[in-house]
C-alpha cells in the first residue's frame, strides 16, 4: 500500500486531500460561570483564529505521512502536556484523559471539523478512558471510576468508584481498562519493576525467584462492573504481562488483545551479554490475545523479534542464546521492533474506511527513549489488518512523521509522540499526542 504525504487545515467544505496547508492557531477564552452541580468543571471556548499564517503554519504542520486516500486535520491544537487515551460520545464529543489528574471534554459546536469549546474537571483520572452503556469509564494508578453521561459536555455529577485498593508503585503504575457487551471490565496492572531484579536496575543483579511482584500485579484482572470493589475481589485473568497500556476489546473475534511493553537495558545491565545493537533490537513489543490462566512470560522470558524466538532473561540465567522451554508461555501473534512503547489499541468498528480496515488493529507507539546509541523509534500509527478474527496481513504505517525529523537521538527531541487511538460515531480516527495534547481527526475520502 503506497504512502502519501497528508497534512490539512481544519476548515468548512470539501476536505483536500495531499495538500499541505496551515492549520490556524486556537485561543482559549476561559468562561466565568461554573454550574452549581458540576463547580469543579472550568470551560473554555476556542476564538480567533491567529492572523499569522506563517507562525502557524510553522507550529503546526509536521508533514504527517498517511495512507493514500487517508487526511489528518487538527481537532485541537493541544489540550495540555501529558494527554493520553481518547474516548468519543455517540454525539462527536471528545473525550481525554490527562495525566494531571484532569478529564478534558471537547465540542465541535460548528461541525467544522475543529473543537470550539473545551472543558475541564479534575477526577481520579490519568489513563483508561472508555465509553459504556451510557457512563465514562476512568481510571488513575490505584483505582477506576465511572460517571454517567448526560446532556452536559462535561457530566455533572459525581464519579462512583467501581474497583479500587491496587498497589502504589511508582513504575507501570496506570490502569489501562477494556470493557466487553457482557459488563466484564479488564484492568492492567503493570509490574513495578524492570525485571525483578534484587537490586533494581543493577548491573549483575539476579532476579528474585519466585518474583513476587507476579502475585498482585504484572496482570491483567478481570471484574464484573459493579460498585466498591477492591482489586482482590476480582480475578487474575492472565499473568507475565509487564505492562500492557494499549489494550482493547475485539467484538468481531469476541476476545481480548493487548500489546505488552518489553523490558528495557539488556545492555547496560548485561553487557557481558549484549552489545548497544542488541539492546536496542530486544526484546519484542509483544501482540496478544488475552487468554485466561495463561502465562505470557515476564520477567523469567522475553522474545528476540529479530528469530522470534522466546530467550531465558539474563536475570534467571539465560545468556543471549538460551531459549526458554516450550510451551510454558503464549506466543504472540505477532512480534513488533523493541521499545517502541504501545499505548494504545483500538479495533476498528466503523463505516468509513475501507472494507481492507474493517476490523483491524490500530496501535499507537509513543515511541522509545532507550535505544541509544542508536536512534530513537516507533512515533507512528501501525495497522494490523484482521479477518475473521484473527491477523490477516503484515502491519502497515498508517501514519508517520510525528518526529518532525527523519531520526532523532532523544525521545524529547520529537515534535509528537502519539497516545490514544479511538474510533469516532462517524467512523474518523482519533489521535491524541503526549507532548502537546494535540488531538487530530483521521478521515477517508474515496479517490
Amino acid at each position: 500500500m503506497t504512502i502519501a504525504s497528508q497534512t490539512k487545515r481544519n476548515r468548512q467544505g470539501p476536505m483536500h486531500r495531499l495538500l499541505k496547508l496551515p492549520v490556524l492557531f486556537t485561543a482559549l477564552l476561559w468562561s466565568a460561570s461554573l454550574s452549581a452541580a458540576a463547580e469543579d468543571v472550568a470551560a473554555a471556548e476556542d476564538v480567533a483564529a491567529a492572523e499569522d499564517v506563517a507562525a502557524a503554519e510553522d507550529a503546526a504542520v509536521i508533514n504527517l505521512q498517511l495512507v493514500a486516500g487517508f487526511s489528518a486535520t487538527v481537532f485541537h491544537e493541544g489540550v495540555g502536556q501529558r494527554a493520553r487515551q481518547v474516548a468519543v460520545r455517540e454525539n462527536g464529543d471528545v473525550f481525554v484523559s490527562r495525566r494531571d489528574g484532569t478529564l478534558i471534554a471537547l465540542r465541535d459546536t460548528d461541525k467544522n471539523g475543529t473543537a470550539d469549546v473545551l472543558q475541564e474537571r479534575k477526577l481520579p483520572i490519568t489513563t483508561g478512558l472508555k465509553i459504556h452503556k451510557g457512563y465514562l469509564y476512568f481510571s488513575n494508578t490505584v483505582s477506576v471510576s465511572r460517571i454517567a453521561l448526560d446532556e452536559n459536555l462535561m457530566p455533572a455529577g459525581e464519579p462512583e468508584t467501581i474497583v479500587e485498593g491496587f498497589p502504589e508503585q511508582t513504575a507501570h503504575a496506570t490502569k489501562s481498562i477494556a470493557i466487553n457487551d457482557a459488563d466484564e471490565l479488564f484492568v492492567n496492572v503493570g509490574a513495578p519493576s524492570n525485571a525483578c531484579q534484587q537490586e533494581r536496575r543493577s548491573p549483575g543483579s539476579p532476579g528474585v525467584e519466585p518474583c513476587p511482584q507476579l502475585q498482585r500485579q504484572a496482570a491483567i484482572w478481570q471484574y464484573s462492573i459493579k460498585p466498591d470493589q477492591d482489586q482482590l475481589d476480582g480475578q487474575r485473568f492472565l499473568t507475565g504481562t509487564r505492562n500492557v497500556t494499549a489494550m482493547d476489546w475485539n467484538e468481531a473475534a469476541d476476545g481480548l488483545y493487548f500489546v505488552m511493553h518489553g523490558r528495557d537495558q539488556l545492555g547496560a545491565l548485561w553487557s557481558e551479554y549484549f552489545d548497544d545493537e542488541a539492546s536496542a533490537e530486544m526484546p519484542a513489543e509483544e501482540f496478544h490475545r488475552a487468554v485466561n490462566g495463561a502465562d505470557y512470560g515476564w520477567p523469567y522470558t522475553f522474545i528476540d523479534p529479530r528469530s522470534g524466538k522466546r530467550l531465558i532473561a539474563p536475570e534467571y540465567g539465560g545468556d543471549g542464546s538460551t531459549e526458554a522451554q516450550t510451551g510454558q508461555y503464549r506466543k504472540p501473534l505477532y512480534a513488533f521492533p523493541a521499545h517502541w512503547a504501545p499505548l494504545d489499541l483500538v479495533f476498528y468498528t466503523g463505516g468509513q474506511f475501507p472494507e481492507s480496515f474493517r476490523g483491524g488493529a490500530f496501535i499507537a507507539w509513543q515511541g522509545s527513549w532507550n535505544r541509544a546509541p542508536q536512534p530513537q523509534e516507533g512515533y507512528r500509527i501501525t495497522f494490523l489488518p484482521f479477518a475473521d478474527g484473527a491477523i490477516a496481513g503484515e502491519p502497515i504505517d498508517f501514519i508517520t512523521g510525528f518526529k518532525g525529523a527523519a531520526e532523532i537521538l532523544r525521545s524529547s527531541d520529537a515534535k509528537y509522540r502519539p497516545g490514544g487511538v479511538a474510533v469516532g460515531p462517524a467512523g474518523s480516527l482519533y489521535v491524541a499526542d503526549t507532548m502537546q495534547g494535540r488531538i487530530w481527526k483521521i478521515t477517508y475520502e474515496s479517490p
